[in-house]
């Protein structure tokens, strides 16, 4: 990352779980992504903006199921909030997305900030409670491999 970059990776964001962490690090590089493209202004930034949209839409969908199959795996207890979390997040940027793509009312760089926010209030919150319940599960000798 430069150090013009909308975010940069910090250790605060990480919860312990390495393919979890390298996943959240991807959606950063994402966002930071759409936020060059923001940055751009002309034709060429639209389509790029188009095409790395897209690409974060499918990452996020496959994190949220990778995460969801962890948490379906150590049989965490918050799953539902977890899930409902994650479906109103794809519903809000799948609209956002239909609305750009159709000419409607949209600011790519109010859609960076809602995705930068979201992503990193979503890790320090949820993601982190739900880590520590693995880690308990972990030295408790509960669980293993995850």
């Amino acid at each position: 990352m430069t150090e013009e970059a909308f975010i940069v990776w910090d250790d605060r964001y990480v919860i312990g779980i390495p393919v979890v962490d390298e996943q959240h690090k991807a959606l950063l590089k994402l966002t930071n992504e759409l936020y060059e493209a923001c940055r751009r202004g002309d034709a060429a930034a639209r389509e790029e903006f188009k095409d790395t949209i897209r690409r974060t839409v499918d990452y996020v969908k496959f994190h949220f199921s990778d995460e969801e199959k962890i948490l379906e795996r150590v049989k965490y207890p918050k799953i539902g909030e977890q899930k409902h979390q994650h479906e109103c997040f794809v519903r809000k940027v799948l609209e956002d997305v239909k609305n750009f793509e159709n000419g409607k009312t949209f600011v790519p760089n109010q859609f960076v900030r809602f995705l930068r926010d979201w992503i990193l209030e979503h890790i320090a919150v949820a993601d982190k409670e739900y880590a520590e319940y693995i880690l308990r599960l972990k030295k408790e000798g509960h669980l293993t491999g995850v």
